[in-house]
């Protein structure tokens, strides 16, 4: 199907854009404060409202607005201020959540440790993979030790195949010695 809404409907690519001045955005500004002093009156407090609070003073902070900032400011002031009577407005549940207590045994909190109650003795705990691969590398090493003193299996095998080699070696060299003494004296004789 194609884009654009189908026959006849106006494409908008060509029209004009809406920019919106600097004093409808300080006049929305004041509304939205006002609703949200009347809200706070009222006792209407969400958490998602002080969520709102927090990016509007980051996009302050961003823009760099003297006036806002200075607004916002003074609005802090005031909510240091009421901070116990917000306080007292979130121990006061909506509804039934203060009957109904729901814990998800999924959510960990993050509990900060103290410099002082980190010990340097605790010992570090291995994952499975590398307390496996820590006991491969030990089993390792106690084999080849083991194979050195020829203790092993491999190692007896290895130590009789090597002494039939050299008792062959030995024989090939006295073959080859007593050969050269023939051949020695063989050619005393012929002289």
């Amino acid at each position: 199907m194609k884009r654009g809404g189908g026959r006849g409907k106006p494409r908008h690519k060509g029209r004009g854009k809406h920019y919106t001045s600097e004093a409808d955005m300080v006049a929305d500004r004041e509304k939205q404060q006002r609703e949200k002093e009347w809200r706070q009156k009222k006792g209407f407090v969400d958490s998602d409202d002080e969520e709102e609070e927090k990016d509007d003073a980051e996009v302050v902070g961003a823009r760099g607005d003297a006036a806002a900032a200075k607004a916002d400011a003074s609005d802090s002031e005031e909510e240091s201020d009421s901070e116990e009577d917000e306080e007292e407005k979130e121990r006061r549940a909506k509804g039934v959540q203060h009957l109904i207590e729901v814990q998800n045994p999924n959510h960990v909190l993050k509990k900060t440790k103290k410099a002082s109650e980190v010990s340097v003795d605790d010992k570090v705990q291995l994952t499975r993979r590398e307390r496996e691969e820590v006991e491969r590398q030990k089993a390792k090493a106690r084999y080849e030790k083991r194979h050195r003193e020829g203790k092993t299996e491999e190692a007896r095998a290895d130590l009789a195949r090597l002494a039939i080699i050299r008792k062959q070696r030995e024989e090939a060299a006295k073959k080859r010695d007593e050969e050269k003494k023939k051949a020695e004296e063989a050619a005393k004789r012929k002289k």
